[in-house]
């Protein structure tokens, strides 16, 4: 649902057009040897907790009021607590996060930036943003730039596994080792286009990876580089990042957690769309795989309707209440003119969606390093954004880009009907959109992009082979056993007989 890998790369069934997509639901992911995934806890200043892939809540300081800003989190190593840091270096433990003590009542010359815990669980660091380094429970001194001129502050730390050393690093990507840390490189002798914000090391100590507030990413050492956001229009800056167990992948955040996910991290939802405090910071967690971010609750019903339903509406009750942007009737190349008055009828269910076809333009974002059909979809999902804005409705809701078949829609070159949703993607996140999911039956999605599978929710349209319209559980093997989105399978679709429309249902 959100821009996760975005510049990532069967029987022809037929898709039922969503013409005629709140609350939070929870759709199981593939189970795994072990019986756990990595997940991740997001943090925002006010201390608030959200919890995504199964990952545990322990307690916030959510509904507090705090002295000063949280700005760090860390996870005890069996992932069943949490503490929070703020400016003046208060300590806020969760779970079985234990306090070792804090300076929230001392006099700090700069506040206090990160945080890293000890491999055991008995300790922790934090550095402010001079460098220096205040260590509790079993946590080492090992050094510290404290009273050191910097040429830029220091943004943040990570510890080496052992908990024998840890790494601050600089806003310009300078790095500092101390204790058993190695140097592997830094940026500090480069000009950035956006400053450092984050860093995590490699599970074996050998390497690290720095991400920069626009997604750039700067891989050291063994970190292997599996994908960036850097060249992408953000309405939002990077602000944390974590990464994998294994190392295989990561995440990071921007401040209104929107999520994106790299390599082997799995996407398991992104923030609400509208938080009362920024997100600060991240954290890697053993989760169970449960996608976190669904915009319905789960087992809700609905319908979802475009320009054919004007003026002849599904009746109530209906939760579910997805809105087609584009299209008048004759085209899509037109705003939907009952927009209004359907967005209104859709209620507290509102969902969006946007009809996508082929195209070329000129010019777009850097990410899409000059493809003309990736410009198209950034500037089609950018001026359908802005068709629902001059409607005066809520666009601050889950989006749905919807692929369907007729071949007039697409270009007969698979990889650049793919390059056009994968722009329409960069476009609304451009727009500081959180939630993005994809709308398709099966064997459409690969007569139209071929390979290409995004790791983001899927809206699956009605087909023969559903095995029943509220067949969650057949629906999400499909992802696992054809070349669909790899998000989990959020709705799917049906035909209401009954009432004439084209009904929804929420895994």
């Amino acid at each position: 649902m959100l821009l996760a890998t975005v510049l990532a790369t069967i029987a022809p069934w037929a898709a039922t057009s969503p013409a005629g997509a709140g609350a939070t639901s929870s759709v199981q992911a593939p189970s795994v040897p072990g019986g756990s995934v990595p997940a991740y806890w997001l943090v925002a200043s006010d201390g608030g907790i959200f919890s995504f892939g199964g990952a545990g809540f322990y307690g916030s300081t959510g509904g507090m009021t705090l002295n000063k800003p949280v700005v760090a989190m860390a996870s005890t190593s069996d992932s069943a607590g949490y503490w929070l840091v703020a400016t003046d270096g208060g300590i806020f433990s969760f779970g079985d996060a234990k306090f070792f003590g804090s300076t929230g009542a001392m006099t700090l010359n700069e506040p206090v930036v990160g945080m890293a815990a000890t491999e055991t669980g008995a300790g922790y660091w934090l550095v402010a943003s001079d460098g220096g380094i205040f260590s509790f429970g079993d946590a080492g001194f090992f050094g510290s730039m404290g009273g050191q001129p910097l040429n830029k502050p220091i943004v943040g730390m990570t510890a080496t596994p052992d908990g024998e050393g840890y790494w601050l690093v600089a806003s310009d990507g300078g790095i500092f080792a101390f204790g058993d840390a190695q140097f592997y490189g830094s940026t500090g002798n480069l000009t950035l286009n956006k400053p450092i914000v984050g860093m995590t090391a490699m599970p074996d100590g050998a390497g690290y990876i720095m991400v920069a507030s626009d997604g750039g990413i700067f891989a050291y050492g063994d970190a292997r580089f599996y994908g960036s956001l850097g060249g992408s229009p953000l309405s939002r800056p990077v602000v944390a990042m974590a990464m994998t167990p294994d190392g295989d992948g990561y995440w990071f955040s921007d401040n209104n957690g929107a999520v994106s996910a790299f390599g082997a991290a799995g996407y398991y939802g992104s923030a609400p769309q509208v938080l009362n405090q920024p997100i600060v910071g991240m954290a890697e967690v053993a989760g169970t795989g449960i996608f976190s971010g669904s915009p319905y609750q789960s087992g809700s019903y609905g319908y979802d309707i475009s320009v054919y339903q004007c003026a002849n509406l599904p009746p109530d009750p209906h939760t579910i209440g997805v809105v087609e942007v584009d299209g008048d009737g004759t085209t899509f190349a037109n705003p939907n003119p009952c927009l209004p008055e359907e967005a209104q009828w859709a209620g507290g269910g509102l969902n969006l969606y946007d009809f996508l076809y082929y195209g070329q333009a000129s010019s777009g974002p850097a990410a899409c390093q000059g493809d003309l059909a990736c410009n198209f979809g950034f500037q089609q999902a950018q001026t359908t954004y802005g068709w629902a804005q001059s409607a005066q409705i809520n666009t601050q809701v889950t989006w749905w880009l919807d692929v369907e078949q007729p071949s007039r829609f697409w270009s007969t070159a698979l990889p650049e009907n793919a390059q056009v949703v994968m722009g329409a993607m960069l476009g609304l996140r451009a727009e500081g959109i959180n939630n993005v999911g994809i709308y398709a039956s099966p064997g459409v999605w690969n007569n139209v992009v071929g390979d290409y599978q995004p790791d983001v929710p899927y809206w699956m349209a009605w087909y023969s082979g559903m095995g029943g319209p509220f067949n969650c559980a057949n629906a999400n093997s499909w992802t696992s056993t054809e070349r669909l989105p790899t998000g989990p399978v959020l709705m799917t679709q049906y035909s209401d007989s009954v009432n004439g429309f084209d009904g929804d249902y929420a895994c």
